[in-house]
């Protein structure tokens, strides 16, 4: 691989939107495309046009999804401003999604981590506020 390869992010879910408002409405993510009906699954993807990666959350019809087997599946977003990082965590609050304490201790001192409706988490890391460029 010459050139950086564009990632997708992929897992199951029971609820898709509820993860709408979650990663959309919440986090501000872009619905980017998603597929109806192949061979039995449907398909949603999240991410913000331009980006190398986003996210694809699918159903699969009679195949129930559940939820996170632990709470160390993350995904981390590391964000470069501290007042983009402030406003996404006040959008998230204002919508009803608390922040939970992070397993990690090195998480839970460098940013707030919130559990999406299946259970797995996203932490939301503010490097300015790290280095007190805040």
């Amino acid at each position: 691989m010459n050139a950086a390869p564009r990632l997708r992010i992929a897992r199951p879910t029971d609820d898709p939107r509820a993860l709408l408002r979650f990663y959309r409405d919440g986090l501000g993510l872009e619905v980017i495309g998603g597929f109806q009906d192949h061979a039995g699954f449907d398909g949603l993807f999240l991410g913000r046009r331009g980006w190398p990666y986003h996210l694809a959350f699918t159903t699969h019809r009679g195949h129930p999804a559940g939820r996170a087997p632990t709470q160390e599946n993350l995904l981390v977003f590391y964000v470069a401003e501290a007042a983009e990082w402030q406003a996404i965590v006040d959008r998230m609050m204002a919508m009803g999604f608390a922040p939970v304490p992070s397993i990690n201790p090195y998480w839970e001192a460098r940013g707030k981590t919130f559990e999406d409706p299946d259970g797995y988490r996203v932490v939301l890391e503010c490097a300015p506020c790290m280095t007190g460029e805040a």
